[in-house]
Parts: structure tokens; sequence; C-alpha cells
């Protein structure tokens, strides 16, 4: 698929960061868009950036939805059917995520399960729910995001990170089996897994939103984080914990070494391509040659040092 043109592109998470970039550049190319979102108001301005760059007659739509609900993936779908009278669409971005659930150990179940369910269930929900919709056009794409976290299971020595490590690895997999599966049963249908690394998005004080179910802060929660990141928060003011927690996020966000448009560009790139399998930045294709090559130094602090001194890794 060379040309997205007059295209129906379906991106969850399209409120921020890499979705919204697909989302924007899609527009830009006369694609219409159908997007989720736990946040109406993040999707409404990336609507709104659309709508100022769009083609004339380019469709965009909004749905608040939580992928990691069935239910409401089974309601967006229906969205998108009624809402550009269709039923069929020609690309599939299961892009939505968060972090959190470090520690199957001593981390918070509610957690651990929250994250596993938006990074793996919301794929799984997706593929489900928009498989026939793909079928019935005469071309698609399923562009599924995993994570340099989908085949190297760590953020660094002393640092927990199962859940999320855990679904990357599913949607990683997911992804490669269904390449025989649609070769099969649905040949003109297409499916890449795309494997980012460090990104400049939202994604640390969306999680943040979204684990705990607020705007705010929560401070006793954020001084337990705090602590096992090995900071002492005994002397913090509230008011200090909430200025580190939001400095964090913003660090994340704005010392990437690739941009969540960079990232966008070369998603689509790779789709153009038919490429399966995406590398996003240059920590990403630093890691999978490192992984490949000696696998069982991947866990060792050795490993980590040469990430970070042969790369831009900041996590």
């Amino acid at each position: 698929m060379r040309d997205f043109n007059g295209k129906l592109a379906v991106i969850t998470g399209g409120g921020t960061g890499m979705g919204r970039e697909l989302a924007l550049q899609l527009i830009s190319e006369g694609c219409n868009v159908a997007m989720c979102d736990v946040s109406e108001p993040n999707m409404a301005e990336t609507a709104r950036l659309g709508k100022a760059q769009a083609p004339q007659g380019t469709r965009i739509s909004t749905c608040k939805a939580d992928v990691s609900i069935e239910a409401q993936v089974q309601a967006f779908a229906q969205h998108v059917r009624r809402e550009h009278d269709t039923d069929k669409i020609h690309l599939l971005f299961n892009n939505a995520g968060i972090g959190g659930g470090g520690s199957i150990v001593n981390g918070d179940r509610a957690q651990w399960d929250k994250t596993f369910a938006v990074c793996w269930g919301g794929v799984y929900y997706s593929t489900r729910a928009f498989m026939p919709m793909l079928v019935n056009a005469n071309e698609a794409h399923i562009v599924n995001t995993s994570s340099v976290n989908g085949f190297w299971a760590s953020i660094g020595p002393g640092r927990p990170h199962t859940a999320y490590s855990a679904a990357k690895f599913a949607v990683k997999g997911f992804s490669e089996a269904l390449i025989t599966d649609l070769a099969m049963n649905a040949p003109h249908v297409k499916v890449s897994v795309v494997m980012p690394g460090h990104i400049g998005t939202e994604i640390v004080a969306n999680s943040r939103k979204v684990l705990s179910g607020r705007d705010d802060v929560d401070i006793a929660a954020s001084r337990g984080v705090l602590a096992n990141m090995g900071v002492d928060t005994k002397q913090l003011s509230d008011d200090q914990v909430r200025a580190l927690v939001d400095a964090q996020a913003n660090a994340f966000r704005d010392n990437a070494p690739t941009s969540a448009a960079q990232a966008a560009k070369i998603i689509l790139d790779g789709v153009r391509a038919e490429k399966w399998r995406i590398l996003v930045g240059k920590d990403a294709e630093f890691l999978d040659s490192r992984v490949r090559a000696a696998p069982e130094d991947a866990y060792t602090p050795a490993f980590y040092e040469a990430l970070v001194s042969g790369t831009d890794w900041r996590i």
C-alpha cells in the first residue's frame, strides 16, 4: 500500500504521541482517519490539528474507548462503520499503550493487570473487532506497536519491567504468527510489528493518569515509585514530589533521541515498503543487533553500559 489517499485508517491511542503523529501524517496525505483514546480532549486536539491540514473531503472521527475493555473496542468498531458509512478499513494501527506494573513480586497487581490488558489486550481485541472490515477491503495492513521491550525485557539494571515487557513480547509473537495466518486465509491483508526505542511521547504522564484514575499526581503512590528508584523522599514536600514526577515525564518526552513525528514517518515508510518488522530509532537498531549477537549477555550491567554509551538511550 504505497498510497494512503482515500484510504481509511483506524488508530488506537490517537490522542497524543505516535498515535497523534500517525493521524496527522495520514490526514495530510488525504487518508480518512478514525481514532480512539481514553482522553476526549486529547483526541479533539488531534482532530483540530488534522482538520487544519486535511485535503477537502477528508473525514476524521473520534471515539472515546479504553482498549483494555473489549465491549468498548467493539463499540469503537461500530462507530467506524456508522461515522464513515463503510464496512471496510484499509489500515489498523494498534498503537495504544501505557507503562507500569514493573514488579510481579511486590508491585501492585491492579497496575500490572491494567498495563498488560492495555498493551496486549488492546491489540488482540482491536484485531478481532476490525478483522472483518480489513478482510472486506481490497488491500489492508495491520500495524501492531510492540517495543524494544518486545525482544529485550528490561529498561536497565535494578528496575523491574515485567508487565509492559510481557505484553510487548506477546504483541511481537502475535504479529509474527499473523504473517502465516493472513497469508493462508486473507493474503491481501498484511501485518507489521513496530518496535520503537525511546520515543518522545506523553506515555509516562498518560500512564500515570490511566493507572491512578486521576489527572493530578497521586502523592502517596509517587513516593513509593520514587523510593523504588532509589530516591529518598522523606525530606521532600508533597509539592517537591509533584514537581519531580512532572519533571520525569517531561524529560522522557523532551530528551528522547527520536520524536513522535519522526517515529510516525518511519512507521508509514515501513508500511509502504511492506516491511513486516519495523525498528524505530538508532537505539532500537543497536539493541536488536546486540541482543541477537549475544542473548546470554542481554541482562548484564555491561550490556546496559554499552547501550548507554553507544546510543542516546536515556531511560
